[in-house]
């Protein structure tokens, strides 16, 4: 997905990406910190959102299918204009 149209985009902006997500019937999202608007969108949705630290793809498949991540329960960072 191409975020350059995202520069000018007013605090919306950062809704588009999650939105995307709600639409393709994902149930689960694992990801570094989720922000609070897009952990708003994503919950809305009924979406599970797990944030992980794991270093590269494979390391994040690994800790998955050990059921060693959590779900957030809270956006991890605040918004760029909180």
């Amino acid at each position: 997905m191409n975020n350059q149209h995202k520069l000018n985009a007013a605090q919306e902006g950062g809704i588009q990406a999650p939105e995307t997500v709600a639409r393709t019937g994902n149930n689960s999202r694992v990801s570094g910190p989720c922000g609070h608007k897009a952990f708003r969108v994503l919950s809305a949705a009924g979406i599970k959102i797990f944030n992980t630290d794991a270093p590269t793809v494979a390391a994040t498949i690994e800790r998955t299918r050990a059921g060693r991540l959590t779900e957030a329960k809270a956006a991890g960072v605040e918004g760029h204009w909180a």
